[in-house]
């Protein structure tokens, strides 16, 4: 009987694993609330409560970015770029994945922080990567890292662009910015209301 019992609570567990695995990588199914994103997703919360400590930057602020970035789908690419309208020819940029990190950026992150095998499709490594780009942000250009306007710009025009203001000849841009700077704050006031039940252990949250 009690072979049988544990045979039977090994395989519940073995399936709960395959679903949980088979659905990783997909996006969220409610990106508008931050809560039901980490309920979902109860290991992102865990990498993302990570990388606040790590780094000291407000969970919101990445999350919010991120959904502008690549709407949480983790092999995220840009567009293709075509000749004459027609021809493909490779895409307008090597941004790519979760964060949308661009490659140059991406190995200055994986040189300085000696996480070599950092991976863009893997959301631990991405929110771990826009921690620690709006950290950088917040030395090199004195951009808080609770301003999730002035970070969105440095994060697309890069910490030169940034200084030389070249968003001010981009209205689009400054547009998508206060647009992240929105849901940032939206995220914000959510997480308020759940992170305490997201903090509880699995074994805590199982019993009730």
């Amino acid at each position: 009987m009690a072979t049988r019992l544990a045979s039977s609570i090994k395989l519940s567990v073995m399936a709960g694993v395959l679903i949980v695995a088979g659905c990783s990588t997909s996006p969220p199914k409610q990106p508008d609330n931050l809560c039901e994103i980490f309920y979902e997703k109860r290991d992102w919360y865990d990498a993302a409560a990570a990388m606040r400590d790590k780094w000291g930057v407000p969970i919101h602020v990445p999350m919010a970015m991120m959904y502008q970035e690549s709407s949480f789908k983790h092999d995220a690419k840009p567009p293709k770029d075509y000749i004459l309208w027609v021809i493909p020819w490779g895409r307008v940029s090597s941004a790519y994945g979760y964060s949308q990190a661009k490659t140059p950026t991406w190995d200055d992150y994986q040189r300085e922080t000696g996480r070599s095998w950092a991976s863009r499709t893997d959301f631990n490594d991405a929110i771990d990567f826009m921690g620690w780009f709006i950290a950088k942000s917040h030395t090199i250009n004195g951009v808080s890292k609770w301003d999730a306007y002035g970070q969105y710009l440095n994060y697309h025009e890069g910490w030169g662009g940034y200084k030389r203001k070249t968003y001010r000849q981009k209205q689009w841009l400054i547009n998508t910015a206060k647009r992240v700077d929105s849901r940032a704050s939206t995220y914000a006031g959510q997480l308020k209301t759940c992170e305490d039940d997201l903090k509880r252990g699995w074994f805590w949250r199982w019993l009730f």
